[in-house]
């Protein structure tokens, strides 16, 4: 693990799109994650305290605990192969990309390999800090003032780590560290796609802040498309 400064930002990484393999003999498994019962809608923050925050804001900052979409998508599941990748292949060597703008920070859940880089910036014009309330991994704190370069960090075990900002109490997310590349982030539709995979059983896990963790059985044969769902019961 290190901190390394770094005079440009990174282009991002599409970690659920990296292949390993290649060729007709490799499947893919899609599916869609959704929700039964009600969910809580989305609070406004009061950022009456941080006035630069309001003037930046003026339609509100929301929580981003649970978020959903048209017809019951669960938004911010990480969806991951967590048994059967036995060649997940070297960690990237371009870092991910991790914002804050807006007070806020412009990814909620981020997925990281083992070993790679995030790139952390600020494009704010006040102060800022990350603060990852790493348990397995390192935990660490640090500022960011306006201007200043991103600098780079990297994690070297798996671990679900909750991001905070020690200034702006209300921003929050999620370091999610895996050693596989076949990773999935649902958008609004809830839909997610696992490609690149060879013929085999896996373990494939849905993640959700909130509503925990579920998981599935599936096998692959080779060149075919499995398709299986998640669904998540929510409380108001």
């Amino acid at each position: 693990m290190r901190f390394a400064a770094i005079s440009f930002a990174a282009l991002p990484i599409l970690l659920g799109a990296t292949a390993l393999y290649s060729g007709s003999n490799t499947g893919v498994i899609t599916g869609k994650v959704t929700y039964t019962g009600t969910p809580p809608k989305p609070k406004l923050i009061d950022t009456s305290k941080q006035p630069e925050c309001s003037k930046l804001n003026p339609g509100g900052l929301f929580t981003e605990e649970v978020v959903t979409g048209p017809g019951n998508a669960l938004q911010n599941v990480v969806v991951y192969i967590s048994a059967g990748d036995s060649a997940p292949g070297p960690s990237p060597a371009t870092a991910a990309i991790f914002d804050q703008h807006n007070c806020h920070y412009t990814t909620h859940v981020l997925p990281l390999r083992v070993g790679q880089d995030v790139s952390i910036s600020m494009s704010d014009p006040f102060n800022h800090n990350v603060h990852p309330l790493a348990k397995i991994n390192r935990e660490w704190n640090r500022i960011q003032l306006p201007g200043t370069p991103p600098f780079t960090y990297s994690y070297e075990n798996e671990e679900f780590i909750h991001v905070k900002c020690n200034i702006h109490a209300w921003m929050s997310a999620y370091f999610v560290v895996l050693k596989t590349s076949h990773v999935s982030v649902t958008k609004d539709d809830g839909t997610f796609q696992l490609p690149d995979l060879p013929p085999g059983k896996y373990t494939v896990t849905a993640w959700h802040e909130v509503y925990g963790t579920q998981r599935k059985e599936v096998t692959v044969d080779g060149g075919e498309t499995q398709s299986i769902n998640f669904v998540f019961r929510t409380t108001p």
